[in-house]
C-alpha cells in the first residue's frame, strides 16, 4: 500500500549534484504556479475543505501551505548567498496551517504569492555559477543545507503537494 503522505516517495537527496540535475530542479519550480493553479481548478469550498487524506490539512491548507514555506526557502536560499553559512530559524509548520490565513483565505491570495515569489526565485536560481550552489546555511534541525540541497528539496516539494491534490482529486473522482 502507497503512503497517502508520500504520494512521489519521499526526499532523497541526490548523490551529486549537477547542471543538468540543477536546471531539472528550477524548472520543477517555475512550473510549479502554473501546476498548483491545475491542481486546484473547479474546486468549491466544500472540496478545498476536505483533507487530502485520513488525518491531513485540507486541500486550502495545503495551497497555503506551499507559499509559507517556499517564502521560507526563498529567503534561505539568499541567507546563504549573501553571509556565510548562517543559522536560521525553524518554524512550527503545522502551526501555521492552523492560523487563519490558512484555515479561510480564498486560495487566490496565496496562488498569486506563488506567481511572483517563483518568478524572483527562478530568476535568482538561473542567475549563480556552480560554486555559488556550494553556499550554506545552517538549519537547527537540518544541519548544514547547501544552495543545491534547498534546491533539491523544493523541487521534490513542489511536486509532493501538488501530488496531494491530485491524489485526492482522483481519489473523490473530483
Amino acid at each position: 500500500m502507497t503512503d497517502a503522505r508520500y504520494p512521489i516517495g519521499r526526499f532523497e537527496p541526490p548523490a551529486t549534484y549537477d547542471d543538468a540535475f540543477r536546471e531539472q530542479s528550477i524548472a520543477h519550480l517555475a512550473h510549479l504556479p502554473t501546476a498548483m493553479r491545475a491542481a486546484v481548478a473547479g474546486l468549491n469550498d466544500a472540496q478545498l475543505d476536505t483533507p487530502y487524506r485520513d488525518g491531513g490539512w485540507t486541500i486550502r491548507q495545503v495551497v497555503h501551505h506551499v507559499p509559507d514555506s517556499h517564502m521560507h526557502a526563498y529567503i534561505r536560499t539568499k541567507f546563504a548567498l549573501a553571509e556565510d553559512e548562517p543559522a536560521i530559524k525553524a518554524y512550527d509548520e503545522a502551526r501555521w496551517a492552523n492560523f487563519p490565513d490558512a484555515n479561510g483565505l480564498t486560495i487566490d491570495v496565496s496562488l498569486g504569492i506563488l506567481d511572483g515569489l517563483h518568478k524572483r526565485w527562478v530568476t535568482l536560481l538561473r542567475s549563480l555559477g556552480a560554486a555559488e550552489f556550494s553556499r550554506a546555511i545552517y538549519h537547527p534541525e537540518n544541519g548544514r543545507m547547501t544552495v543545491d540541497l534547498i534546491l533539491a528539496l523544493y523541487s521534490w516539494h513542489s511536486r509532493h503537494h501538488t501530488a496531494h491534490i491530485t491524489t485526492a482529486r482522483a481519489n473523490h473522482g473530483w
